[in-house]
């Protein structure tokens, strides 16, 4: 009889914790009872990455940890680094199922079929069979819910697996999609973050717009705000910036993949824009959108970039100030044309030039959240808790603490902002209709 406790670890982004979202409730439909991930389980899903090196490391080392503390767990592994290496998840102790992108959806009968079978069970599938679309969105007690339109990526930039993890772009139909999100408002969820691997790629498979979706999404009733997780800058069309600026429910919140600063460097990436195009769309967005909160992804140490390339991308993000910059050391992966790319750069340049834009990030962070101190702003406040206070965000992300009170859990309240703390958080009290403020 196949035991009924399982729970859920998920490395890497924002698409494998609405996968995961959706496993999850495909278990609790059929019985189980979900964990904790550091509680004692019967069956242990992980959701895996493979985007670095470091990814499929944390993969590994979480297996033998659960394996250590669970060692009569059924370990189910499924997502990109399981379709990319099968064989080698199979071979670590403990493992007993692991399942390609193609097949997890699955995941549950297989798992159930193993404790009635008591089997070991690999999948694997090349990148021409990965067809499917699993349609996810995650659920749970957040009030921020994802919704997966879209999934795979025919760009096959030089230093990236996903085309190989995730196969061809294909999407969700926007019936489809517009389905999911009244089932979002339905369970109470007031925040949908749109994601994909290309998610402005919508389209593929459907013939439908990126942008009609969106027009579909804002109908939806129940659902007060909509985030657009990542957006190349070649599919941010003016078209999709006057929506998001007209609309009351899309936020003022765009993040944006530069990946360097030097068009030498994202020639040899194979990437699909020049700075002049990049630095376009960000100041496209800045006139409609002043007060838009724009992250930034950087990989820094790529084959060939010199101290004058990196210098150049430096200077680049200095001029445009995005709000934030999520940076990543180049990580080589076996299979991408980069591997074979020269001018290798060492691991203590690239640490030390991550450091460097670590440095700037805060700085302009830091810059973008002072700027709101003493004005009002709308924030929607979450379940998390920590040291007595309560979190939420503003519609253009940024963070804002108060003194726990559950009365405003999964509400929109008007904020005047106070003072941001080391922590880039900024300090809240709730207004009142007649325009006093409370402190929480």
């Amino acid at each position: 009889m196949l035991r009924r406790r399982v729970s859920f670890h998920t490395l890497g982004c924002k698409l494998n914790f609405s996968e995961s979202s959706t496993l999850a409730r495909q278990f609790a439909e059929g019985g189980f009872e979900r964990v904790a991930p550091t509680a004692e389980a019967d069956i242990c899903v992980i959701n895996s990455c493979s985007v670095t090196e470091h990814a499929d490391k944390k993969c590994r080392n979480l297996i033998r940890r659960l394996h250590r503390r669970n060692p009569e767990a059924i370990i189910a592994v499924t997502g990109c680094y399981a379709q990319l290496k099968p064989q080698e998840i199979a071979a670590i102790d403990g493992v007993d199922i692991v399942l390609s992108n193609n097949d997890k959806g699955d995941l549950y009968r297989r798992v159930v079929e193993l404790g009635a079978k008591g089997r070991q069970i690999v999948t694997s599938c090349t990148t021409e069979e990965l067809t499917r679309f699993f349609a996810a969105f995650s659920g749970g007690d957040r009030t921020r819910a994802f919704l997966k339109v879209q999934d795979g990526c025919d760009y096959c930039c030089s230093y990236c697996t996903i085309h190989y993890a995730r196969g061809a772009s294909r999407n969700l139909p926007i019936a489809e999609a517009v389905a999911e999100a009244r089932r979002i408002a339905e369970a109470g969820q007031r925040e949908i973050v749109i994601t994909g691997v290309n998610t402005g790629d919508f389209g593929r498979t459907t013939g439908e717009r990126f942008i009609d979706l969106l027009r579909a999404l804002d109908a939806v009733e129940g659902i007060e705000r909509y985030r657009i997780s990542s957006i190349e800058p070649n599919l941010l069309t003016d078209e999709i910036i006057d929506f998001c600026a007209s609309s009351t429910k899309f936020q003022h919140h765009f993040h944006i993949p530069l990946q360097s600063g030097s068009d030498r460097i994202l020639g040899l990436m194979r990437r699909r824009y020049t700075t002049a195009r990049f630095a376009d769309r960000i100041a496209a967005v800045r006139r409609r959108m002043p007060d838009a909160f724009i992250g930034i992804d950087v990989i820094v140490g790529f084959p060939g970039e010199t101290e004058a390339d990196f210098r150049t991308t430096y200077d680049f993000l200095t001029g445009i100030a995005p709000a934030f910059l999520h940076i990543f050391p180049f990580s080589e992966r076996p299979g991408t044309p980069a591997v074979d790319l020269p001018g290798k750069v060492q691991a203590s340049v690239a640490s030390e030039r991550v450091k460097r834009l670590e440095a700037l990030c805060d700085r302009l962070h830091g810059d973008f959240c002072r700027r709101t101190e003493g004005t009002e702003s709308a924030v929607l406040f979450e379940s998390t808790m920590r040291g007595g206070m309560m979190f939420g965000f503003t519609g253009n992300y940024i963070r804002v603490k108060a003194p726990y009170e559950r009365a405003f859990i999964n509400r929109i309240c008007r904020v005047r902002l106070g003072a941001m703390d080391g922590m880039h958080d900024l300090a809240g009290e709730i207004v009142r209709d007649n325009g006093e403020t409370e402190r929480l």
